[in-house]
C-alpha cells in the first residue's frame, strides 16, 4: 500500500500512534525511491494498515510474515538486520494524534510545536496511503498547517502567538473529523500468542544489550575526555601559537612562541622578546601593537579573534613553563644536585632565543668555555669522556653569562 510523496529519504521507522482506542505500534516509510519515483508506506498490504498493541506483537507479525508493504522496500534488508528493539519507537517516534487538540491549549513551547507537527506528519501520511479522503482534504484546506514544521521559533511575538491560536481554531473544527477516519482504519491482525511472548522476551534482552553498549561507549567517551588535554580544546592550540611562562632570578615572565617549519617565533621583534610580568596584561598590549614577529602568521587572527572579544585567557600549558630558579647555585654544588629535566628544558629556551634572534651569542660563550659546553653535554646525557670534576664554579659562571643572553632579550626584566 503506497502512495506519492514529496520527500526522498530512505529509512523506516517504528512509531507509536496514539488514536482514540489506545496506543498503536506500527512501522513507517516516510519517503523512499522506487523505480524512478518516490513513495511512502506504512507496514500493511493491499487493504490495511497494519496496527499492533505492542512492539512484541510487531516484531512477532514481521518474524513470521516475510511479505508485506515494506518487504520491497529498499531499507528492509537493513532494517531487518539491526537488533530486536528496532521495533521499539524512539520518544521522538510517538505520534499523539488524538492529544493534538491537548498540545495546542499549550503555549507554543518546542514539546507542543514538535508534537503538533509530528502528529499531524503522521496523520498527513496514514490519510494519503489510505487514500482517506476526509484526512486528506483537511491538510490540503489548510496550509497554515504547514508552518508547523518550522519550529516554536516561528509562533514568537504576538504574530506567531496569532498563528498559533489560528491552528487551534482549524483543530477545533476538524480534527475530530480526522481522528474518526483514522480509528475507522485501525486493523491488527492475528499473532501467536506463543511468538509475541518470545518477541518480548527477546526486546527485553535486546534493550538490556543496548543500554549496557551504550553505557560503555558513555564511560569510554567519559574516560577518553578526562584523559584529553584541557589545553588541546584553547585558542592557542587551535592557532598553534603557546603561551611561554619564564621564572627566573625570582621573577615570573611571560611571552608567546610557535614553530615555523622547526624554527621558533617569539612575540617580539629584531631579536627582542616581548614580555610581561603577568598574564592579564598581555591581552591589553597586543590589542594596541600589532608590530612583532607573530603577527605575520596566518593563524595569528584566531588569537586577535579573541583579544578584540575581550575573552583570551593566557594559558600555559605545562610544557612551556621553564624555570631557572636555583639551576646556577645547584650547578655549584654537584651534579648530583642539578635536576636535569630542567636544565633540558632551560637550556631548550636558550636555543629557542638564540635561533629565532639570529645571533651567536650562546655558541660564542660555548666556545669560550669548553668544558661548560662538555659539563652541559653530560648533563643532558650526550655522548662524551668528559667528567665532572668540583670545583664546578666555572661551570656555574658560564651558566649565568648562558642565562644572561636570554634576560638581555628581555623586554621586561
Amino acid at each position: 500500500m503506497t502512495s506519492p510523496s514529496s520527500e526522498a529519504q530512505q529509512t523506516i521507522i517504528p512509531i507509536k500512534i496514539s488514536l482514540t482506542e489506545g496506543d498503536f505500534y506500527t512501522l513507517w516509510a516516510p519517503a523512499y525511491r522506487e523505480h524512478g519515483s518516490v513513495w511512502q508506506a506504512f507496514l500493511g498490504d493491499d487493504d490495511n494498515v497494519f496496527f499492533f498493541h505492542s512492539p512484541a506483537e510487531l516484531l512477532a507479525y514481521i518474524s513470521a510474515h516475510p511479505q508485506h508493504d515494506l518487504s520491497d522496500h529498499p531499507r528492509w534488508k537493513a532494517f531487518q538486520s539491526k537488533p530486536e528493539a528496532r521495533v521499539v519507537p524512539e520518544e521522538s517516534g510517538h505520534a499523539d494524534v488524538v492529544g493534538v487538540p491537548a498540545l495546542l491549549a499549550e503555549r507554543p513551547s518546542h514539546n507542543a510545536v514538535s508534537g503538533t507537527a509530528r502528529a499531524m506528519r503522521v496523520a498527513r501520511s496514514l490519510g494519503e496511503v489510505l487514500a482517506e479522503v476526509k484526512v486528506t482534504s483537511f491538510f490540503s484546506g489548510h496550509s497554515v498547517l504547514d508552518n508547523l514544521e518550522r519550529g516554536s521559533d516561528h509562533y514568537i511575538g504576538d504574530q506567531g502567538s496569532e498563528e498559533w491560536t489560528g491552528v487551534g481554531r482549524v483543530v477545533v473544527n476538524g480534527w475530530n473529523d480526522v481522528v474518526d477516519a483514522l480509528d475507522a482504519h485501525v486493523f491488527t491482525p492475528d499473532v501467536d500468542a506463543d511468538a509475541v511472548a518470545e518477541a518480548e522476551t527477546a526486546i527485553a534482552a535486546s534493550q538490556e544489550r543496548i543500554a549496557e553498549e551504550k553505557a560503555a561507549a558513555e564511560a569510554k567517551r567519559k574516560e577518553e575526555a578526562e584523559a584529553a588535554d584541557p589545553y588541546d580544546s584553547t585558542v592557542w592550540a587551535a592557532a598553534g601559537i603557546d603561551p611561554v611562562k619564564i621564572s627566573i632570578d625570582g621573577r615570573t615572565l611571560y611571552t608567546l612562541r610557535t614553530y615555523v617549519e622547526g624554527r621558533p617565533v617569539f612575540l617580539g621583534k629584531y631579536g627582542e622578546i616581548f614580555t610581561f610580568n603577568n598574564r592579564k596584561t598581555m591581552p591589553r598590549w597586543l590589542a594596541e601593537h600589532g608590530d612583532h614577529d607573530l603577527a605575520k602568521l596566518s593563524t595569528w587572527e584566531t588569537v586577535m579573534t579573541e583579544v578584540n572579544g575581550g575573552t583570551l585567557e593566557v594559558t600555559v600549558h605545562e610544557d612551556n613553563a621553564y624555570s631557572f630558579t636555583g639551576l646556577e647555585n645547584d650547578i655549584r654544588k654537584g651534579p648530583k644536585e642539578v635536576d636535569t629535566e630542567q636544565m633540558r628544558r632551560a637550556y631548550e629556551l636558550l636555543a629557542d632565543a638564540a635561533d629565532w634572534a639570529a645571533d651567536d651569542s650562546l655558541n660564542s660563550i660555548l666556545l669560550a668555555r669548553p668544558s661548560l659546553q662538555e659539563y652541559i653535554s653530560y648533563m643532558l646525557g650526550g655522548a662524551s669522556s668528559y667528567v665532572p670534576d668540583p670545583p664546578f664554579s666555572k661551570e656555574a659562571e658560564g651558566w649565568k653569562a648562558l642565562t644572561e643572553t636570554l634576560t638581555q632579550r628581555f623586554s621586561k626584566f
